[in-house]
């Protein structure tokens, strides 16, 4: 089973950046589309963004598009979380998820691989 093992979590400012990192275990171009998660204390987990695996297609939450960019790397096995435009509303638990239907870029979907997860509170 593909594993994935996330870095860059942290305290940030408000307006401050951030940029999340995943690492997959192989290679997941044509193989799984991967998709960003985050849980706020107290809330459900909400899907952020995606990218298909043939990197035809992003998707992005309402509340993080236009902030948040996500982008891979196939060369290092690497997908990438990059937000800009930090609030505390941007605090939580984020995870990196991969599901075989590497077609679809979806915000909610078959998620079968899990990160370990990475937290990011967002406070002055």
């Amino acid at each position: 089973q593909l594993q994935l093992v996330q870095s860059g979590g942290g305290l940030v400012q408000p307006g401050g950046s951030l940029r999340l990192s995943c690492a997959t275990s192989e290679s997941t171009k044509y193989i799984y589309a991967i998709g960003w998660f985050r849980q706020a204390p107290g809330k459900e987990r909400e899907g952020v963004s995606c990218v298909s695996g043939d990197d035809r297609y992003t998707n992005y939450s309402a509340s993080v598009k236009g902030r948040f960019t996500i982008s891979r790397d196939n060369a290092k096995n690497m997908v990438y979380l990059q937000m800009n435009s930090l609030t505390p509303e941007d605090t939580g638990l984020y995870y990196c998820a991969a599901h075989p239907l590497f077609r679809l870029c979806l915000l909610r979907g078959p998620y079968d691989s899990w990160g370990q997860g990475a937290q990011v509170p967002v406070s002055s």
